[in-house]
């Protein structure tokens, strides 16, 4: 019983599978892992975080649910996901100490929770960015090709069963691609694009080299950069900073016949002024997996553009998931015992 008192509690706030649970219990033995599965939402897929919004809790469930929470010295996700059930459970537990978030973009929950700024400075936030970065990747790599390959214009053909003039399709490695913003899903993406023969640059703030980059560009040299390469790749998250970066300006400069893909944040492009971008041209083809608005309003003008392939924020989405973020937890609860630093720390300024 000392030794159990002893450990560090960690309460898992969200729904996670018992085995995996208890492989963060093995990968960080000195962690008591806290967890009642009849209290939180059943998953409806993978890494349903949120679960069931059928769920309910009685108001026993719910008071046994926010007496577990607030014994946490550290949590695994945000209380249901909830901006103010975190602020509830910050104000109610002055030894919480870290969270980490189950979203990569995890800053924005805690922005949302209206948080003072001495528990901001007090408790750790970190996300799972950087988890998502190989799949992601994959679509962003798969959106080129799609915009490369003239996509839209094979499925026509298609559907219309007409056998036209051989044309030529552009190919990947005669391509130059840019990568706005080389965190861990930018990072992914170079590696792949470069094993593929692109030319590839990147946006950069700190203008620290990255595998595969073979030109780093200052981000306020974006509207030139974008008037010399053929395809631009969105990472960046959704901040005050980055809210349509990709707008007006960038897209009156970019080269014509560009092909866009945002795995980043919807916010980061700026939809209107995409639209007529796309209308005559100077954006070939957009893969995109995000939106400023989720679900994309049924009457958006995205979803029936010859240029556009909309995908439901759902690029992200693996089986393997989950796993990866508890092996995340654990191995970030490490290097916390340890006085060691942590990945993917929230900026609680900018808050990404």
């Amino acid at each position: 019983m000392a030794e159990s008192q002893n450990r560090v509690r960690a309460v898992v706030a969200v729904p996670l599978r018992e085995e995996l649970c208890r492989l963060i219990e093995e990968r960080e033995p000195r962690l008591q892992v806290i967890r009642d599965h009849t209290l939180v939402p059943p998953m409806r897929g993978p890494a349903d975080w949120s679960g069931d919004p059928a769920f309910t809790r009685t108001p026993a469930q719910q008071a046994a649910f926010d007496e577990m929470v607030d014994s946490a010295d550290v949590l695994f996700g945000i209380p249901d996901v909830d901006p103010q059930a975190l602020a509830r459970t910050v104000s109610a537990n002055p030894r919480l100490r870290w969270v980490m978030t189950t979203a990569a973009g995890g800053g924005s929950t805690i922005k949302a929770a209206g948080l003072a700024r001495a528990d901001l400075d007090r408790i750790l936030f970190t996300t799972s960015a950087g988890v998502h970065g190989g799949t992601l990747a994959e679509f962003a790599v798969f959106g080129v090709m799609a915009g490369a390959k003239e996509l839209p214009r094979l499925l026509a053909d298609q559907h219309d069963r007409v056998w036209p003039d051989r044309w030529e399709m552009r190919q990947i490695d005669e391509m130059t691609v840019l990568i706005v913003g080389l965190g861990g899903i930018g990072s992914e993406c170079a590696r792949r694009f470069h094993a593929l023969g692109a030319q590839v640059w990147g946006t950069t703030r700190s203008g620290e080299p990255v595998d595969g980059v073979d030109r780093l560009v200052p981000l306020d040299a974006l509207v030139d950069a974008v008037r010399e390469v053929d395809a631009v790749v969105v990472t960046l998250p959704g901040t005050a900073q980055t809210h349509h970066l990709i707008g007006e300006e960038v897209l009156a400069a970019i080269k014509p016949g560009a092909i866009l893909a945002n795995v980043g944040r919807g916010s980061v492009i700026d939809e209107k002024a995409l639209l007529p971008a796309l209308d005559d041209g100077r954006v070939a083809f957009a893969a995109l997996d995000v939106f400023e608005h989720e679900p994309l309003d049924a009457g958006s003008p995205l979803w029936g553009h010859p240029r556009v392939l909309v995908s439901p924020h759902t690029a992200a989405l693996s089986s393997r998931e989950e796993e990866r973020i508890a092996r995340r937890f654990a191995e970030s609860a490490t290097r916390l015992l340890d006085g060691e630093p942590l990945r993917a720390v929230v900026d609680t300024v900018e808050f990404y």
